[in-house]
């Protein structure tokens, strides 16, 4: 067999052990949200347990439940009976990783763990286990075969666990009521926190650097303005300063090649009425939803009078890092 169609069976196998452990969702997928929400509300906290290779894959949901307002700590179940098993107290969900559901350091554990008022979600291959019978709720993540060739590298049972995770995270975040704000908040750095935190207003051009004529300028006169503000466009206005269209110099090139006089036409003659904007106060996520959905150069941010105080230009998203 060579390596792409190895490559392929690998896929196969892996995408049919999540169609089949996806089948296997019932009632204690729902006993394990409702005990996790419960743990959270009262200000617990889910420990997440493994070894070997589901440790590896419990460290990742962790992240992941961390990362959208579900505190979560990896406990080592070596450590843990070294002094780590500090981090547990009254009120946490156990989260237990265990494809056989017979892992000796896991099992060792449980004893110790249920000298204190926790629950215990399992999540293994094997609903009759040692580690199964220990627990308050049990997810099956049994797959038909793993992809390994000789079926003993934890391969199809490690990806299916994951998915488990993040199907269980994410159920967590939706029952909880989690918002995009939340999400911002978990993550202040970077390209995800920064679109969700910035709004239009702090990362507009504004002042001096947004170009804004009257709708009674030439042309010739707009293009000053323009030049003065180092702005590919310019916002048009009536004489209550509410913004009616847009000029750019895309329009300016257009009109030269046609018009030997274009320079002499008043901006309301050849200006782009009712242009694409945003509120000043709309999230910079929203404004990035402009540029990729309309495949604009220029966004016009406009208050809630409807005055064109601001210009966000496509050229400065890269250096904000928001694209």
């Amino acid at each position: 067999m060579n390596h792409l169609a190895r490559a392929r069976t690998v896929f196969d196998i892996e995408l049919a052990a999540i169609k089949a452990v996806r089948g296997q969702l019932n009632r204690a997928f729902d006993d394990a949200v409702e005990l996790i929400v419960g743990a959270l509300r009262d200000r617990n906290k889910i420990v997440v347990v493994g070894v070997g290779k589901s440790g590896n894959i419990g460290k990742k949901i962790a992240a992941t439940l961390t990362s959208t307002g579900s505190t979560a700590v990896v406990l080592n179940s070596v450590d843990a009976l070294h002094g780590d098993l500090g981090v547990v107290a009254d009120g946490d969900v156990i989260l237990a990783l265990s494809y056989s559901g017979e892992s000796e350091e896991i099992l060792k554990l449980m004893p110790h763990l249920k000298r204190f008022l926790v629950r215990i979600v399992t999540m293994t291959g094997s609903a009759k286990s040692a580690l199964a019978r220990h627990s308050d709720v049990v997810i099956s993540v049994k797959v038909p075969k793993e992809a390994c060739p000789f079926n003993l590298a934890p391969t199809a049972s490690t990806t299916a666990t994951l998915v488990m995770g993040d199907a269980l995270a994410m159920a967590i975040l939706q029952a909880r009521g989690f918002k995009e704000k939340d999400f911002a908040r978990h993550h202040p750095d970077g390209s995800i926190g920064r679109t969700l935190l910035l709004k239009t207003k702090d990362i507009m051009r504004s002042g001096s650097m947004n170009a804004v004529a009257d709708i009674s300028l030439t042309i010739k006169e707009a293009l000053m303005v323009m030049i003065r503000a180092q702005s590919g466009s310019i916002s048009v206005v009536n004489k209550s300063g509410k913004l009616v269209g847009v000029f750019t110099d895309g329009d300016l090139r257009r009109h030269l090649a046609r018009d030997d006089n274009a320079l002499q036409k008043r901006l309301e003659s050849v200006m782009t009425p009712k242009p694409i904007c945003v509120r000043d106060d709309a999230l910079a996520a929203e404004a990035l939803k402009i540029f990729n959905e309309r495949k604009i150069d220029d966004l016009i941010v406009v208050d809630s009078k409807y005055r064109p105080i601001g210009l966000i230009d496509s050229q400065d998203l890269p250096k904000l890092k928001l694209m």
